[in-house]
């Protein structure tokens, strides 16, 4: 029970914070101050789920304790309820103790944020803008069946279909902490329509997720932001073409980590209204430099942890989709399945699940708890 009693006394310390960040989110003065809010929220939705699973611990420690105690009862009938209790919390502690030491190792503090998805079609020409189309069309089908909403800001389509670039912002419950899995570079190998021979082609398409930036994340001066506006093209009505509602920011920034001065220009036309493109853009200025800003910290997690799942180098080959065999492979962890079809359609969780229990069993031989 030495194991147990550890744990105990690592939670039995965070009892006194829990219960003083509950009073503090009550508190005017706190509320008043938006970005020490937003953090307290976030401790004590983390504080709450440890001390819930305290509670059933507990309760399981003393309902294996009262079973041990009733199986001594000379009553048949109370001694096969007590074995019964016994075998329940002798199966349920090992569980919550894994649950307990996952929740007590540092989790990556952007998980909660929406994200910004970038898809590029790579090496491969009009077939890698095709498969950047192809990958586009699945992610889609998987925010929707997790309720989250995908919004395109920008999309620059391939010649033969699919898109050179698409650009989104994926809004949800914890979208970059499940959607980070995917940076990376996506392999595909198939016979692509514009293949007369029937020769099966190699070609890639790249995959940057970046944390969505909250507005005091960073700091912009946007009295220094060059605002530019244009007809957008495209489908949409009339509306679209004669009304100038595409949206152009360049703003001067200079890199922390470099000094160097740099030109970001953004093109949103999303919407056919234009302060929305203006406020849309605005969010993508502001993920760009918060993303440069803490590239630095990427590079400190991704030189601690070699073997990482989720290290943040978007130069990785992570994936290869084989079309001729049905095959899917994920290089990280040497993950394959022959359902290709469903995973195109979105079917991706289980992936991404195996990808998560991956990386929670190095953060916790990383803890050593």
């Amino acid at each position: 029970m030495a194991e147990n009693n550890t744990l105990l006394e690592k939670l039995e310390g965070l009892v006194s914070r829990f219960e003083e960040v509950s009073t503090l989110i009550t508190d005017p003065n706190v509320i008043a101050d938006q970005k020490r809010y937003v953090k307290l929220t976030k401790e004590y939705k983390e504080l709450g789920d440890l001390m819930a699973a305290r509670k059933e611990y507990l309760q399981c420690i003393n309902g294996l304790e009262e079973a041990k105690m009733m199986m001594s009862e000379n009553d048949p009938e109370m001694k096969e309820m007590a074995r019964e209790e016994a075998a329940s919390c002798e199966a349920r502690i090992p569980e919550l103790e894994e649950e307990i030491k996952l929740l007590l190792v540092p989790a990556d503090p952007q998980d909660d944020r929406n994200a910004i998805l970038e898809i590029r079609g790579g090496t491969g020409g009009d077939e890698a803008a095709i498969f950047a189309g192809d990958l586009f069309r699945m992610y889609s089908k998987y925010c929707e069946s997790k309720g989250w909403r995908l919004e395109v800001s920008s999309a620059n389509e391939g010649a033969a279909g699919g898109f050179k670039e698409i650009i989104c912002s994926v809004t949800g419950e914890k979208v970059y902490g499940t959607l980070k899995y995917e940076s990376g570079v996506h392999r595909v190998q198939r016979v692509p329509a514009t293949e007369t021979q029937g020769r099966v082609h190699t070609s890639a398409a790249s995959v940057a997720v970046l944390p969505e930036a909250e507005p005091f994340d960073v700091e912009i001066n946007e009295g220094e932001i060059k605002w530019d506006t244009f007809r957008s093209g495209g489908a949409g009505g009339q509306n679209v073409n004669k009304v100038e509602s595409g949206v152009r920011l360049r703003y001067n920034w200079k890199n922390p980590n470099t000094g160097i001065v740099e030109e970001i220009l953004i093109e949103c036309t999303e919407t056919r209204d234009q302060p929305k493109n203006k406020e849309r853009a605005l969010s993508r200025l502001r993920t760009f430099i918060y993303d440069k800003e803490h590239q630095k910290y990427i590079d400190d997690i991704a030189s601690k942890r070699k073997t990482m799942v989720s290290t943040g180098d978007r130069s990785a080959k992570i994936r290869t989709y084989n079309y001729p065999q049905g095959r899917i492979t994920d290089h990280r962890i040497n993950y394959t399945i022959y359902n290709l079809a469903a995973f195109m359609d979105g079917d991706i969780q289980d992936c991404i699940d195996h990808l998560i229990v991956a990386e929670n069993a190095e953060r916790l031989k990383e803890s050593e708890l």
